[in-house]
């Protein structure tokens, strides 16, 4: 998440790795708009659609291929 998150120990609890620059306790507005499967960047990486994220604590892993 390029952005802050709400409910982290919600999120946490989910069987996938959530990364997010911070949390906050603000409710976001629903805008009902959006992209979805398009490449995007963050800090240098492109996350494409079709491509394996790993995630734990320590950090992220992108692969174009299935690595488990």
């Amino acid at each position: 998440m390029y952005g802050c998150i709400r409910d982290s120990e919600a999120i946490a609890s989910v069987a996938i790795g959530v990364k997010a620059l911070c949390t906050h306790p603000r409710k976001s507005a629903k805008k009902g708009a959006g992209d979805r499967d398009i490449p995007v960047t963050f800090s240098g990486v492109t996350f494409a659609p079709g491509d394996h994220v790993y995630a734990d604590r320590d950090g992220i892993v992108v692969a174009t291929e299935r690595l488990l």
